[in-house]
């Protein structure tokens, strides 16, 4: 049973730790405070980091940390930290590199052990109440670094700070590759490379069920998105298929939710069916960003139907009443992961009634279940076979799905939900409002327009100090804890995307700003790269380089993205050769390992593709806007605006009652034209005398 005396935790505001409040641990958060105490009582640190939709964090929580004798061993000989991963992902990376340097391996729970002065000596994941398949008790790992630190002290502080030297060196030997020297005379960007980076994605492509690589499966739109452009490009049909079947399969698969719509974090199969059920917010803005790429190349309903249905579910489910959007909705309910999810066919059976039997074969339930079962709902089958085979129209199926699905989805509001986790993070709701532009710009819809700005102001109102970004978390009406690198580097994107569909240049104006000071407090000018915390912020063994695309893309290639399009817009030279020089260095590990690197790829991709302006001016700018914004264009520079403006694609431009597109690629600029189909006209007949150079 769980101590009905909290612990330091209940002052946070994180819902985390939080749950963590009424342990019988004595839990402390990280602060000053907590790490000046070990110093005092000569303990080593128990740092602890999880969040609050880590199935594996529940489990190990009922396990151990609610059992009063583990907790009194733990009181008595640590100090022991609780941290979010999410408020903390400083700390989460720092200390999750240790782990893997130690282990090989890495995950949440994150348990890991510090001496008094912050630095790691061992680690794990999860650790179960006896030991099993060879790993180690709770108890039994306590009593071995209680030991240790009493009996072989040296060994230990030995152990932390090799760690910690080999984290400062550049951690790993693939990211020491990205910081050798790099001169202005390697900004050589060939197709080779981009053809070399695209073979070694669809080594590890599931051309049957989409993806990459074997369970547990990610989403990795990353790679998705780099093979979409790449397709483009090059018209290459084994690309673009695979991209196709693998948004296909997410939205047909159980990792999605074919009732009330969100993509669950990732499949713990190669098909798809079983999610780990935890919904994050970032990874549906991603989706969504994806799916919007996906349809400008290549339109189908099926990816329209996801785009909208993904923004109802953020809006329906993860939606603040301020205005910001929740960081995500655990996998648990009632202690059972999957629980409030899962179906009981004879439970369909009644409440589907006479559709029952269409609504089962469409979504793959079954009388024993398709899982421990109980039956996950996935679409199983091709609709038109699927109408040919039970003598429907696909209107006719559409009705019944619609009609059961309300329904079921009813129904399932009557159980007990999984935790929502309220954290607002700057970072994820930057990329959800850019997820929201680029929807609105595919499908042409204002209302995710208007959502996007409204998300702006949002962030503008809670996020800034005396007028500078400064936080990181919006829980409980307060503002907490520095903001990294990658909430400036997504912010920033955001801003670009606005002003895109918009044409409002005060978001670029405020894009500028941003990327100044963001290179001003994390550039590194020795390693060329920005460190993921801010030079002020303390309390931190070392400054890290973030370079992975993981579950979010890394700062850095955010900031490389931001910097390139940014240098065109305003014309900033020095802006081009520090995203030129970012994309070089990472040259030999995006083709490499394209699967982990995979916006840098896509920035690569855009480097051989060239960069195309689209300036459209006049005050009647706002539908011609909407049309240039409709068609995904590869790597270009959109600005607008309905009178001359202090910008340099602005200059010697004609602003009247009318609007006007000027169209540069590749150096040469197009004749003005009212019209996109007019563009096409001037392209395709490539008149000589039509163009003009600037």
């Amino acid at each position: 049973m769980a101590s009905q005396i909290p612990n330091a935790l209940i002052h946070e505001t994180s819902p985390y730790l939080l749950q963590h409040a009424y342990n019988p641990v004595a839990w402390h958060p990280w602060n000053e405070h907590t790490l000046l105490k070990a110093i005092e009582e000569d303990k080593p640190i128990l740092l602890s980091i999880g969040y609050a939709a880590c199935h594996w964090c529940h489990v190990m929580e009922r396990e151990s940390f609610e059992d009063a004798n583990v907790a009194a061993y733990m009181n008595t000989h640590f100090i022991n930290i609780k941290v979010d991963r999410e408020e903390r992902p400083d700390l989460d990376h720092i200390y999750m590199d240790a782990l893997q340097v130690l282990s090989g391996q890495g995950g949440w729970p994150l348990n890991i052990f510090l001496t008094d002065k912050a630095k790691p000596f061992y680690g794990g994941t999860y650790f179960p109440p006896k030991p099993v398949h060879n790993r180690p008790s709770w108890m039994d790992v306590l009593y071995h670094i209680a030991d240790a630190w009493a009996n072989r002290r040296e060994e230990v502080l030995q152990q932390a700070d090799k760690l910690i030297s080999h984290i400062e060196a550049g951690g790993d030997q693939i990211s020491k590759l990205a910081l050798m020297p790099v001169s202005v005379a390697d900004f050589v960007f060939v197709p080779e490379t981009c053809m070399l980076i695209k073979e070694n994605l669809m080594k590890q492509a599931d051309i049957k069920s989409g993806g990459f690589g074997n369970a547990p499966k990610f989403p990795q739109t990353f790679s998705i998105r780099f093979l979409l452009g790449y397709a483009q490009h090059f018209k290459d049909a084994r690309a673009i298929n695979h991209a196709r079947l693998s948004l296909s399969a997410l939205l047909n698969g159980g990792i999605y939710d074919q009732l009330a719509g969100g993509m669950a974090r990732y499949s713990t199969d190669n098909e798809w069916l079983v999610p780990h059920f935890e919904k994050m917010l970032y990874d549906n803005a991603l989706l969504i960003t994806a799916l919007c790429d996906a349809y400008q190349i290549s339109p189908s309903i099926d990816f329209e139907t996801g785009i909208r249905k993904s923004i109802h579910f953020c809006k329906s489910h993860l939606k603040n009443i301020s205005g910001g959007y929740y960081a995500a909705i655990d996998a648990d309910s009632e202690g059972v992961e999957g629980k409030f999810y899962i179906w009981d066919k004879a439970e369909i059976d009644i409440l589907a009634g006479t559709d029952a039997a269409i609504f089962n074969a469409w979504f793959g339930v079954v009388e024993n279940g398709n899982w421990e079962g109980q039956n996950i709902l996935h679409i199983a089958h091709n609709k038109t076979d699927f109408t040919t085979a039970h003598g429907l129209s696909i209107e006719e199926l559409d009705d019944i799905i619609a009609r059961s699905s309300k329904i079921l989805l009813e129904a399932r509001q009557k159980r007990i939900p999984p935790i929502t986790d309220d954290k607002i993070i700057l970072g994820w709701n930057a990329l959800y409002l850019i997820a929201l532009c680029r929807a609105s710009a595919a499908l042409k819809d204002d209302a995710y327009t208007l959502e996007a700005i409204a998300v702006e102001r949002f962030i503008a109102d809670k996020f800034y100090r005396e007028g500078v970004l400064s936080f990181h978390t919006y829980t409980k009406e307060k503002a907490r804890h520095p903001a990294y690198l990658d909430d400036f580097a997504s912010l920033i994107n955001a801003l670009i995307a606005l002003q895109e569909v918009t044409g409002d240049q005060d978001y670029i104006r405020k894009a500028m700003e941003l990327t100044s000071y963001t290179i001003s407090n994390f550039w590194d000018a020795e390693k060329q790269f920005f460190y993921y915390t801010h030079i002020q912020q303390q309390n931190l063994v070392t400054r890290k380089l973030e370079l992975y695309d993981g579950a979010t893309s890394s700062g850095n290639s955010s900031m490389a993205e931001n910097l390139r399009y940014l240098s065109i817009i305003l014309d900033k030279s020095e802006w081009a050769e520090m995203s030129r020089r970012m994309i070089t260095a990472m040259k030999p590990l995006l083709v490499q390992y394209p699967g982990s690197f995979a916006v840098w790829a896509r920035l690569y991709l855009y480097e051989v593709m060239g960069y195309k302006e689209w300036i459209i001016t006049g005050r009647q700018y706002k539908t011609l806007l909407k049309e240039v914004n409709a068609v995904n264009h590869g790597p270009r520079i959109i600005q607008a605006s309905d009178v001359l403006q202090d910008f340099p694609l602005l200059q010697q431009k004609k602003f009247e009652d009318t609007a006007s597109l000027y169209y540069c690629s590749q150096g040469e600029c197009y004749i003005p034209v009212k019209s996109i189909s007019e563009l096409d006209f001037w392209i395709k007949k490539k008149g000589t005398d039509q163009l003009f150079s600037q």
